[in-house]
Order: structure tokens, then sequence, then C-alpha cells
């Protein structure tokens, strides 16, 4: 039987520019960086206090990454949406749509990360929040 969600991969045309969007500008821990025995580059991080990983995989050999619109996102939970919100735009990385009140009283945004993949930043209402 399956256990847990180990990590979530996606494929990527620039790792050096997904690193520094995940690591320096949302703030995820890099776990691992290496080769793999096919020849891709892989890293693996994570959202400190969680257990999933992302693993990006830049491997050439399989053609150019080009993401659909609207296909798949990566949710993350925020504190403060209006302020991280600023802080995303200190570093230019706009809003796409949002900020939006959700049905069970939060809020949450979406962003682009490099090659289109798009990030949704939720904010819980305060009450309801995971602990």
């Amino acid at each position: 039987m399956i256990k847990r969600l180990l990590h979530t991969r996606f494929r990527v045309n620039n790792m050096d520019e997904h690193v520094h969007f995940f690591r320096d500008i949302l703030g995820l821990t890099l776990i691992s960086r290496h080769k793999s025995p096919r020849g891709s580059e892989l890293v693996f991080l994570k959202v400190p206090g969680s257990q999933e990983e992302i693993e990006l995989c830049h491997f050439p050999g399989s053609g150019k990454v080009e993401v659909q619109e609207d296909l798949v996102h990566l949710a993350f939970e925020v504190d403060d949406l209006k302020k991280f919100a600023e802080y995303l735009a200190g570093k230019g990385v706009p809003l796409t749509d949002g900020p939006t009140p959700s049905s069970g009283g939060g809020m949450f945004a979406f962003i682009d990360a490099p090659d289109k993949y798009e990030i949704e930043l939720i904010q819980r209402d305060k009450g309801l929040a995971k602990k």
C-alpha cells in the first residue's frame, strides 16, 4: 500500500533560474542536487516543516519544456497574503491573479514560476488554519 507522497517532479528549461525562484524567492530548502545515471540534472527542494519534496529535472535531451496554461499548479500556504505579495513585487514577481476571497474565509492568489508553472498562494482563515 502507498504510505505517503514523496515528491512531485517538474521538468525545467533552466535549472539555475528555477533554483533561484524556489530557494531564494519562495524560501524552500535545497535538499540535494546531483546528476542521475541517465544524465538528468536533479534538484530536490522542500518547504520547511513539510515532508513532501519538489523535484526539478533538467534533461535537454527531452526537448524544450512548454507548460500548458492552467494544466498544473503547486499550492503553498502563507501567513499574510498581502505582505507576501508586497515582498514578491519587490523581487519582481507580480501576482497574475487575485487576491481572491475563498469560500472558507481566507484568500488566494497566483504567481508564475519560470517556464510558466503556476503557483497558488493561500492564506487560510485565521480561525481555521491548521496548526
